[in-house]
């Protein structure tokens, strides 16, 4: 599941089919996951994102990792993770490292619990508020092949129809 050469690995952009694909629980942990977990956190930063999922680097591993403080110490990874108790509704622009020059409006829970794995095989459940459960939810999305694009709303559609246009084109070309 996890590839042999780390170095090859990049963002992928819609619309790779990947991106549209049901990830696989991870279950095996050990060195080679803690590199790729060190290399999924290198392109998140590159990419100035805030999280980043296995299949946005077009590995179908249901994990994800995140960090929206930007600090080293805020690296949070998060293996076969299930969202629960969603609660509360706040609308907000988000953008999407596989989407870039992307941004949709889109409601989401503000509050919820997740229980995951670390990388080194522990579970552990967290309760947050805020941009980390966005960003949990986000994430989560990708794990079951569902994109921004997915959730676009006419006046969406309308913004971001020159920059999902040209990801097509170039998607097209790429192949």
């Amino acid at each position: 599941m996890i590839p042999e050469n780390l170095s090859k690995l990049k963002i992928v952009h819609y619309p790779d089919p990947v991106l549209r694909r049901q990830c696989e629980p991870v279950e095996e942990f050990g060195p080679a996951l803690e590199r790729f977990v060190d290399r999924m956190f290198e392109l998140m930063r590159l990419g100035e994102g805030v999280g980043l999922a296995a299949p946005q680097v077009g590995v179908l591993a249901r994990m994800f990792v995140c960090n929206y403080t930007g600090e080293p110490g805020d690296n949070k990874v998060y293996i076969n993770p299930v969202l629960s108790q969603l609660e509360g509704a706040e609308e907000k622009e988000e953008g999407c490292l596989s989407l870039p020059d992307v941004y949709v409006m889109k409601r989401r829970a503000t509050s919820a619990i997740i229980s995951a794995y670390d990388v080194q095989g522990q579970p552990f459940t967290e309760r947050e508020e805020g941009l980390l459960v966005r960003v949990w939810q986000h994430e989560t999305d990708h794990l079951g092949g569902q994109l921004l694009v997915d959730h676009m709303s006419a006046t969406d559609e309308i913004a971001n129809r020159q920059a999902v246009k040209q990801l097509k084109e170039i998607f097209a070309r790429s192949r």
